[in-house]
């Protein structure tokens, strides 16, 4: 039985709303990335207390805080975002949360990614560290523009930190944006052992545009196939973006994010698969 979950500020910004179209979906677990306009990092206790307290009254869990932690140059210094990364795993106990999205960080435009890899490990390595102590596991999400963007460098970081704190957010569009035309055929077997999650979306290998699950080039078909045959346990999570997209975000909009909660369900019942 695969759980299903989502972006829930890709419906609305508004916790009622996020909410209403989830139960109206049965889906039981929410990704907390903002509410009210606010970024998970940015709400107050007060507010963390209450999206925790509403959310438990409607029976909905957190499944992981979509934060934006190595979404930021490597360039530059490393100490504020630990310290924002020290407040996330603050966040991730107060809602309860088992795991943190994170990110490799952005490589200046024009440059090798190679040559920052000694300095990309040893922050993600300090992010491990903190997170296996505090008993949190982190999902690191394969994003345009940053050092893990493509299959081999996301197993570079998995393989080169060999953290159990640390996993891989397996996201097809995004390779797809990066250029990866075939995420199935040229990354799953390597990434099969790190993968705990997974971003639920496609896109076009042409005009990089996203679309729902199965109607792109993610080959989430055949993703699903092999990770149901393999046992796969983990959280799907919908990250539609059907609407727009930016840095730092996207956006569906309610009916947008029904299509898209749709056209996975779609995928499931071609393969016969259960989900809750």
């Amino acid at each position: 039985m695969w759980n299903l979950t989502g972006f829930a500020d890709e419906i609305s910004p508004q916790l009622d709303e996020q909410l209403r179209v989830l139960a109206d979906e049965s889906m039981r677990y929410m990704e907390l990335r903002s509410v009210w306009n606010k970024n998970v990092l940015d709400l107050s206790d007060a507010e963390l207390e209450k999206v925790k307290a509403v959310t438990s009254e409607r029976g909905v869990g957190i499944s992981s805080i979509g934060s934006p932690i190595g979404k930021s140059m490597i360039t530059e210094d490393f100490e504020p975002q630990m310290k924002r990364f020290r407040h996330a795993l603050h966040v991730a106990r107060v809602m309860e949360a088992p795991y943190i999205r994170v990110f490799s960080f952005f490589i200046p435009e024009g440059h090798d990614a190679n040559h920052f890899r000694d300095e990309v490990l040893k922050r993600m390595d300090a992010l491990a560290k903190e997170a296996e102590a505090a008993g949190v596991t982190l999902l690191h999400e394969n994003e345009k523009d940053i050092y893990g963007d493509i299959p081999s460098r996301c197993r570079d970081i998995l393989t080169g930190i060999g953290s159990p704190a640390l996993r891989a957010a397996w996201d097809a569009a995004n390779f797809v944006q990066c250029g990866v035309r075939s995420p199935y055929t040229d990354g799953y077997e390597s990434l099969r052992p790190f993968i705990e999650y997974v971003h639920v979306k496609d896109a076009l290998a042409d005009s990089g545009e996203v679309v729902p699950a199965g109607e792109g080039d993610g080959e989430l078909r055949e993703t699903i196939s092999a990770l149901h045959a393999s046992g796969f346990e983990g959280f799907f999570s919908l990250e539609p973006h059907l609407a727009s997209v930016g840095s730092f975000g996207g956006f569906s909009g309610p009916e947008l994010f029904r299509k898209a909660v749709g056209a996975f369900k779609g995928l499931l019942r071609e393969q016969e698969i259960a989900w809750s």
